[in-house]
């Protein structure tokens, strides 16, 4: 048994499994075409059989190797914004992608290079590249592989700014995106049968922890030849593994539970060589460049990842069970009770059911104002997948962007409250929700 997973489901066992798959399949890619071979963050690190690790291990070790300096065993913050090279010959050939190198920072840089191979290792992709933010990961990568005339498909309960690009920022550029009922997999998968050349999926979902079938419907975008993109920061790769499932691309908003402290920005993107290629040159271009100093805090932060996950994990459980049963709370959104709609799907296809959920109480936004002053152990602030416990209703958060018809349309009432729980000593957490429900 792995630490709160269940034995049956092991993720280092899955994560190996993956892993030494996706290893194979890199060394193919690489000596095939040295796909972009200027970004050092795509080959392999001295820790370069991931499959030989669990990933706890490699949440620590992975990349970092290549860039530790005079014998320090911490990654160096590279602040220079350029690269010199004495001999031309060299230059040219790290400036033209004959040879690995950086040369600018807007492009690459040493310590994001780390974490970018971090991350790739953990997700058991061939490529990796990353952004200034999650949004930035993510539209660059939309951005980046679509064109007028194309169509998206994706579900109602994507988070607030990537819906915010399918409803208003894509269909300027003549893209057609289509949002599907999030709980009809039958119907996003007639939607794809009809032409999809992006198929767009978020799962568990924010903020209602609504869980996409990936193994279905990754098959129904590979059935038309559709790219299809994952977002996995709510489960992060401790507990899924879309890659493994199929999926084409990953994306992070790497802000969240992969730096896990709420003090840096980021975002990544991990999968098919020739499409994170792709997302590297327009972000190249367009300049969403992660800042080295965020790099090394997301760095940090990743040391701690696994034991963070398992710990948020089971503050959330208890959670979602104490709020199932309280008689304030009309509803809890959590893929791990048994009362979840799509329990059985995360528990087929996640190692474990995250620190991430949400519930309404009796009295709607009225009672939410009235609880959340009283939590003492939570930030009411629009963020979450820190060590601290963070609360908020989607209208501050998650759909801020949204009008409340939007919210409505996309089955997001007023009055939920997201939770996303903390490192804390579950006793505390209980109890504190539990003055604070008093209070209302």
């Amino acid at each position: 048994m792995c630490g709160f997973y269940p034995a049956a489901r092991c993720p280092a066992q899955e994560w190996k499994n993956r892993a030494s798959e996706s290893n194979e399949c890199f060394d193919q890619t690489w000596n095939a075409g040295a796909i972009f071979a200027a970004l050092p963050s795509v080959r392999r690190s001295p820790v370069s059989d991931p499959s030989e690790l669990d990933p706890a291990s490699v949440t620590v070790w992975g990349g970092e190797e290549r860039y530790l300096l005079d014998r320090a065993t911490q990654v160096p913050v590279v602040h220079s914004v350029a690269f010199g090279y004495p001999d031309f010959d060299e230059w040219y050939d790290v400036a033209t992608g004959v040879a690995a190198g950086h040369i600018y920072g807007r492009n690459t840089n040493p310590t994001v290079a780390v974490f970018e191979e971090k991350v790739r290792l953990l997700e058991g992709g061939e490529a990796v590249t990353s952004a200034s933010t999650g949004m930035a990961a993510i539209s660059n990568t939309l951005h980046a592989l679509l064109r007028p005339g194309d169509r998206v498909v994706s579900v109602k309960d994507t988070y607030g700014g990537t819906s915010l690009l399918f409803t208003e920022f894509l269909p300027s550029f003549g893209i057609t995106c289509d949002l599907i009922d999030t709980t009809d997999t039958a119907a996003i998968e007639t939607a794809v049968s009809q032409g999809c050349d992006l198929l767009y999926l978020e799962t568990p979902t924010n903020p209602t922890l609504k869980v996409l079938d990936l193994r279905r419907l990754i098959a129904a975008g590979h059935g038309v030849k559709a790219t299809v993109v994952v977002d996995n920061t709510f489960a992060t790769p401790m507990n899924q593994l879309p890659l493994a499932l199929g999926a084409d691309l990953v994306v992070h908003s790497a802000t969240k539970f992969l730096g896990g402290h709420a003090d840096a920005l980021g975002g990544v993107v991990v999968g098919r060589a020739d499409l994170v290629k792709k997302v590297y040159q327009y972000r190249e271009i367009n300049g969403a460049t992660l800042d080295p100093m965020a790099a090394y805090l997301l760095l940090r932060g990743m040391k701690t990842l696994q034991i963070r996950v398992e710990r948020q994990a089971e503050n959330a459980m208890a959670v979602a069970v104490f709020l199932e049963a309280h008689p304030k709370v009309t509803r809890v959104n959590y893929p791990g009770l048994a009362s979840h709609p799509q329990h059985e799907i995360a528990a087929s296809q996640m190692t474990g059911f995250g620190s991430m959920l949400s519930f309404a109480i009796e009295g709607g936004l009225d009672a939410v104002k009235g609880f959340l002053p009283h939590l003492k152990l939570a930030h009411r602030a629009a963020n979450l997948g820190a060590v601290e416990t963070t609360v908020g209703p989607p209208a501050t958060t998650s759909h801020v962007e949204c009008t409340p018809q939007e919210r409505e349309a996309l089955g997001i009432p007023e009055g939920l409250v997201r939770y996303s729980a903390g490192i804390e000593h579950v006793d505390d957490l209980l109890a504190d929700l539990a003055q604070a429900l008093d209070a209302v």
